[in-house]
């Protein structure tokens, strides 16, 4: 992939960010779900300058589209909307955030075929769960789209090599028995940025964004605001932004 990809993931409380110009790459993260809004434009510009390049140099975006949290995703959304409107010459790629995860096993090892599966916290007692096959120049889903599922519903993916994720701490325990693998977590298993770079350079890895003015990120379900209020009118919020895809 030539000239400059901008890559963000936004899905979680970590907001990754990377600027990858031929084989050098920058990137830098907040850690703080209040912080994304506030410091993506900030993080952009630094590593823009880093790479000795401005907004008007790049030729790909790529964005992590979920699921996860329903701000956050908006955030790497908006960037990417604005700075690919009107403009053909700049394409927005875009990938599960859990595949995003699942590409940090993929990086760390030659031992492919891999199947991995990536998780993070879906509240509510639940997770948020998919599954991929690497091999050595693409990638493919395996079973289901990523959604929320109850932890001990996981054998259902069948066997796994791998296991990665933000797994509450009463989870772990259910996750490890269910899959049969040691679950990589805490630092090691929150999104990268330049994991994003690397999977567009895999058959299946992304997938082009041709409708920017309509596209909504996979949120995985309602905001929590939105569910409680569903739940005291008993009727779906008008107007709602939300889709399951």
């Amino acid at each position: 992939m030539s000239g400059i990809t901008l890559a963000i993931d936004s899905a979680t409380s970590r907001l990754t960010v990377a600027v990858a110009r031929g084989g050098a790459s920058f990137d830098r993260h907040v850690d703080g779900p209040r912080r994304h809004a506030n410091e993506i434009l900030t993080l952009v510009d630094e590593l823009l300058a880093e790479a000795n390049a401005t907004v008007q140099d790049i030729e790909h975006v790529i964005t992590g589209d979920g699921p996860g949290s329903f701000t956050g995703l908006r955030v790497a959304a908006s960037v990417a909307k604005a700075i690919t409107w009107g403009r053909d010459d700049v394409r927005w790629l875009t990938t599960p955030s859990l595949l995003v995860r699942a590409m940090s096993v993929a990086r760390a090892t030659d031992a492919r075929p891999i199947t991995v599966l990536a998780l993070s916290d879906a509240l509510r007692g639940e997770l948020y769960v998919g599954c991929w096959r690497f091999e050595a120049d693409r990638v493919q889903r395996v079973g289901p789209s990523p959604r929320a599922i109850k932890p001990d519903a996981l054998a259902e993916f069948g066997t796994v090599q791998a296991a990665i994720g933000s797994i509450p701490e009463q989870l772990v325990d259910t996750v490890r028995a269910s899959v049969g693998v040691e679950p990589i977590t805490g630092d090691a298993a929150l999104p990268d940025a330049r994991n994003l770079v690397a999977l567009a350079g895999l058959e299946g890895g992304v997938e082009s964004i041709r409708d920017r003015a309509g596209w909504q990120p996979e949120y995985g379900r309602p905001a929590e605001a939105q569910a409680v209020w569903e739940r005291k009118f008993g009727r779906p919020l008008p107007d709602s932004s939300y889709h399951s895809g």
